[in-house]
């Protein structure tokens, strides 16, 4: 049977799962976005749906600012133990408030999960494993891959901190994972840095601290130097399937040839793997992955097609929508005007590394057409809403329904870097408008729909200048919904109608 990569697809990089019974878990990094840590499931390990997020109170977590894809929830790792489901993360905030590792739990993976037991020790990409008689192990990335025993309960200390594997020789040895498997301990961890060079590596050992002898075939999973459209790829948890069969997920990248780039950001993907005679792993295709794989797979089982469009009926925002960093809720409302996402701007802009009156759901499709219907009163100079593709603060494109001059207009805009223009402006006396956005692999193009109901293009940007290469680093694109003063309060909320979200 064939599947088809990535299996969650847009910006979900740091996979981890786990299994009960027949049911499987997944969360991937947030970074600087809000509700944090997505939580999937699956039946099948292909089809996934969104049913959470961990963290989704400001009283959780303190979401750092003015470090653009660079900061916020990094690599958590999920595991069931006992009847209750652990997730363990770091916060790097760069020194600023709630910077550290912690873990989290729930009894109800659907429900709240607990405030963080935060754990004294350095580094990123922590990792649990349950002992047998009880104990409970963290392995963290500080220059090398170190072990330590924990009280799960409390987070303290329970053993000295020990270094127990330096990887192959490859740069930033990191996302260590433990797994004892038929007597052995066994140890995977990323190699190579997060990019072209991204490799994962294995090691084993009869004791859990050690010495850990690494596998002959290293490194057992990557695309490096490969002509495939996955790059990047490394990051990978393991799980044994319900009949048995054993799998991974890792991150990876779809790029754009020439020179590679990608704006989705590092996505999830699923490979089978085999174990050789000697009790070393075989992932893929021997040793790497492709967007269409053959495997022998479980049954299959789907969820419901999603409905392309949210009309913003509901008590509460649909799970793919996001806040940069912590929200005020003084600048949403769902119940302001029924059956609409108000968005009330205020002083911040797309420019500025603060919270705002920001919405953003990831871009999943390379191919894809976005559209919201906009009513908008702006009263003074600056009062501005519309529909962006951003990559941060820095790189985004948008276009908008504004007050210039005391004349409203609908405009284009982009962002690259240092450098922004306002490429066209059109009269426009109406408040109410429909917005486009048509994406291919090379190019955005903003419209919207004029009072005869035709489509009227008002400009187009290159993806190639928002994309990772250019100006992000972790993250991938998000489709945004916004509102702003651009330096005063509005006068009126804007509201958003409905979202249609569209691909093949």
């Amino acid at each position: 049977m064939q599947y088809k990569n990535p299996i969650i697809p847009g910006f979900n990089p740091d996979p981890s799962i786990c299994r009960i019974g027949e049911d499987y878990y997944l969360v991937t990094s947030s970074f600087e976005y809000f509700p944090g840590i997505p939580l999937y499931h699956s039946k099948d390990l292909i089809h996934w749906e969104q049913i959470g997020h961990c963290l989704t109170r400001n009283s959780q977590i303190t979401l750092a600012k003015g470090f653009p894809n660079s900061i916020g929830i990094y690599a958590p790792t999920i595991r069931y133990h006992n009847g209750r489901f652990y997730v363990i993360t770091t916060n790097v905030s760069y020194n600023s408030q709630g910077e550290g590792n912690f873990v989290i739990w729930t009894d109800d993976p659907q429900g709240e999960w607990s405030d963080p037991i935060w754990i004294d020790l350095p580094g990123i990409d922590p990792s649990l494993y349950f002992e047998d008689d009880g104990r409970v192990f963290y392995t963290g990335t500080h220059q090398k891959i170190f072990l330590c025993e924990i009280d799960i309960a409390t987070g303290k200390l329970l053993s000295e901190r020990k270094d127990i594997w330096g990887g192959t020789g490859g740069a930033d040895p990191e996302a260590p994972h433990l797994y004892k498997i038929d007597g052995y301990y066994y140890l995977f961890i990323s190699e190579g840095g997060t990019s072209q060079c991204h490799m994962l590596t294995v090691a084993r050992s009869k004791n859990i601290d050690g010495p850990y002898i690494p596998c002959p075939r290293n490194p057992v999973l990557t695309n490096r130097s490969l002509p495939l459209p996955i790059k990047a790829v490394g990051h990978a948890d393991l799980v044994q399937a319900h009949n048995g069969s054993w799998w991974a997920v890792c991150l990876g990248i779809r790029s754009v040839p020439y020179p590679d780039r990608h704006h989705l950001g590092r996505e999830t993907f699923l490979t089978p793997l085999k174990w050789d005679e000697d009790g070393w792993p075989i992932f893929g295709n021997n040793g790497s992955i492709d967007l269409l794989m053959e495997a022998d797979c479980l049954p299959e089982v789907t969820f419901p097609p999603k409905s392309v469009r949210d009309d913003f009926c509901d008590s509460k925002l649909d799970f793919c929508w996001n806040f940069i960093y912590n929200p005020d809720n003084s600048l949403w409302s769902l119940t302001e005007k029924k059956g609409c996402l108000a968005l009330k701007g205020n002083e911040i802009n797309l420019n500025d590394k603060e919270t705002s009156a920001w919405i953003g759901r990831r871009q999943e499709h390379m191919d894809c057409a976005v559209c919201t219907s906009l009513d908008f009163a702006p009263q003074k100079d600056g009062e501005e809403a519309g529909l962006s593709v951003f990559l941060n603060c820095n790189h985004h494109y948008e276009i908008a329904l504004t007050m210039i001059d005391n004349q409203k207009r609908i405009i284009f805009r982009r962002r690259i870097g240092s450098l922004w223009k306002v490429e066209n402006s059109i009269e426009y006396n109406r408040d109410q408008v429909i917005f486009e956005i048509n994406a291919t692999k090379d190019t955005y193009t903003f419209s919207y729909i004029d009072e005869s109901g035709k489509s009227k293009i008002v400009g187009n940007g290159e993806v190639h200048y928002l994309s990772t290469e250019v100006g992000g680093k972790f993250t991938g694109n998000y489709i945004v919904l916004y509102a702003t003063g651009n330096g005063s309060k509005c006068s009126d909320s804007a509201y958003f109608d409905w979202f249609d979200y569209i691909f093949e």
